[in-house]
């Protein structure tokens, strides 16, 4: 059964399992004695710290172990604001970061500091000059992600630190999505990182802090990890997951170009073979084996159970698949449709012939599922045209409320207008998407009794 998920978790790269089985039994003493089994495991821990700050570029006493890639994150944030906390509490990340470091912001926010968000372009990319535009004399951090984790659109991270270098503002960034696969620019004060990743053993995060970045660790802090991570080591899984990123590092130049391929065939493949779909992400800058598209008149959550069914595990970024039925922040922040939504990160060793027959089994599957929800299936039917027409959506999810609109569209004439009456939190992002690309006119919200109104006009 193909597994097409690496972006949320890698598979355990075989190196790493070698590394863990053999730790096991040398290294589960604790580091911080002086007898010989705790001598052992020092050695392990630190011999897995150096090979970790070498792929990372950094110095071993600037690299943390943590007991995850969002703690990495979060002590990150929280020590570099609350070490410069003289200079200011003006945090600066993009709107469509990690949720851990958004999680962070919003923690900030609430304790008194003060967040802006770099807005983003259709492709997920923020602009350097949006960046320079909100770093101010109280800025005491900006964070910015390598590569984005949904679509895959890599950051213009060597541009934006250059600015935060001559704003004399640290950077972190979150290196979760590329670390192991492609270097991470230069420039950078913190970076964080998490071993499940690159295919290392979950539980086991990585924080570097260039020396002379005023850092100062927040909660209860012990000998541990120089204060920054307290609680015993997971001396083993630390090993494997040092041992497994110089593994994928060595890798990583052969596999990405052949990953690459195979993700530009699904890139040019899914447009022709399932209609009504939109490839969304930078089409060049971009990780090597990272796809996302989105399909209308799809229910996501169904679109996901039908191709597990049919042996591929994929993952979403649709409202459908969300307990709480809000679309992606990252789709939200790009403006790109939400419905549907696949995302296709394969990972090192995938063969052709499984991304094969996942282009064969895709159509079929869409078109089946489209099938069930009643989405229109020919161009609208012309009739006897009204001037307008309102839709009452209220109370039914994404993707219901887009094809109720696709279905009456026809019925009004060049220049009428469709309102679409919903509750649904996703319809804010669909509805203007499907407008887009159907090329017709999303003249906007209007408030209504209960939910929205939104109001399309037909150009053709």
């Amino acid at each position: 059964m193909p597994y097409f998920d690496t972006a949320s978790a890698a598979p355990l790269h075989p190196v790493a399992r070698q590394a863990l089985l053999a730790a096991l039994d040398e290294g589960w003493a604790d580091p911080a004695r002086l007898y010989r089994e705790g001598r052992r495991a020092r050695l392990l821990l630190d011999a897995a710290r150096e090979a970790a700050a070498e792929a990372v570029g950094c110095r071993p006493d600037e690299l943390t172990f943590t007991p995850s890639g969002t703690r990495a994150v979060h002590s990150g944030i929280s020590g570099a604001l609350a070490g410069r906390r003289r200079v200011g509490r003006h945090l600066v990340v993009s709107s469509v970061e990690h949720s851990s470091v958004l999680h962070s912001a919003a923690a900030h926010e609430a304790a008194g500091g003060s967040v802006s968000e770099a807005p983003v372009d259709r492709s997920g990319a923020v602009s350097a000059a949006a960046y320079a535009e909100l770093l101010r004399a109280d800025t005491a951090l900006a964070c910015l992600q390598s590569a984005n984790h949904e679509v895959g659109t890599e950051q213009p991270v060597a541009a934006v630190a250059e600015l935060c270098r001559a704003a004399g503002v640290p950077l972190l960034v979150d290196a979760a999505q590329s670390l192991g696969r492609e270097p991470v620019p230069d420039g950078w004060s913190l970076l964080a990182g998490s071993a499940h990743k690159w295919g290392g053993p979950s539980g086991v995060g990585l924080l570097a802090v260039r020396k002379g970045v005023r850092f100062a660790a927040q909660g209860p802090a012990d000998e541990r990890e120089s204060g920054r991570a307290a609680g015993f080591e997971n001396i083993p899984a630390i090993v494997a997951a040092a041992a497994s990123l110089r593994a994928v590092r060595a890798e990583a130049a052969a596999e990405s170009v052949r990953l690459r391929a195979l993700v530009d065939r699904i890139r040019a493949a899914v447009p022709e073979l399932v209609p009504d779909v939109e490839v969304v992400g930078d089409p060049v800058r971009r990780l090597p084996h990272l796809v996302t598209f989105s399909c209308l008149y799809v229910d996501g959550e169904t679109l996901l159970h039908e191709l597990d069914r049919a042996g591929f595990s994929v993952s979403s970024g649709s409202s459908c698949t969300s307990s709480t039925l809000t679309p992606s922040h990252v789709l939200r922040a790009m403006g790109v449709l939400s419905e549907g939504n696949v995302r296709v990160s394969l990972p090192n060793g995938t063969a052709e012939a499984d991304v094969e027959r996942f282009l064969d089994v895709l159509p079929r599957v869409v078109a089946e599922v489209r099938q069930r929800l009643g989405a229109p299936v020919a161009p609208p039917r012309e009739t006897a045209p009204a001037a307008s027409l309102v839709v009452d959506a209220l109370g039914k999810r994404c993707p219901i409320p887009v094809i109720e609109l696709a279905k009456v569209i026809g019925e009004v004439p060049v220049g009428g207008t469709v309102t679409v009456l919903s509750d649904d939190e996703a319809a804010r992002l669909d509805i203007p998407a499907w407008c887009a690309m159907r090329e017709q006119e999303y003249v906007g919200e209007e408030p209504a009794d209960r939910g929205s109104a939104h109001v399309v006009r037909r150009l053709s």
